[in-house]
């Protein structure tokens, strides 16, 4: 069972993330989780558009991106993004 997990964890990586009104956000850069439970916190973005970029969204200790995984509405061949959620 971990390893199923483990695997959609990993087939998350490089999916591109749009708004629920089709704004593109950009790519899943890397998954921000607590290891304890297991939880998802936050999707480090990568490739980020210039609309993501102007927006004030958390930033990571390198500067990267961050949108919180509460945000996430559907998973698929996008991550759609409910974008009320994360501005």
């Amino acid at each position: 069972m971990v390893d199923e997990e483990r695997r959609f964890s990993k087939a998350l990586i490089g999916k591109t993330v749009v708004s629920k009104s089709g704004k593109k956000f950009g790519e899943v850069g890397d998954i921000i989780f607590e290891t304890k439970s297991g939880e998802l916190i936050h999707i480090v973005m990568k490739n980020v558009t210039p609309y993501t970029e102007k927006l004030e969204l958390e930033k990571d200790k390198e500067g990267r991106l961050l949108v919180p995984f509460s945000a996430v509405i559907a998973m698929g061949d996008f991550l759609v993004i409910s974008e009320e959620d994360v501005i």
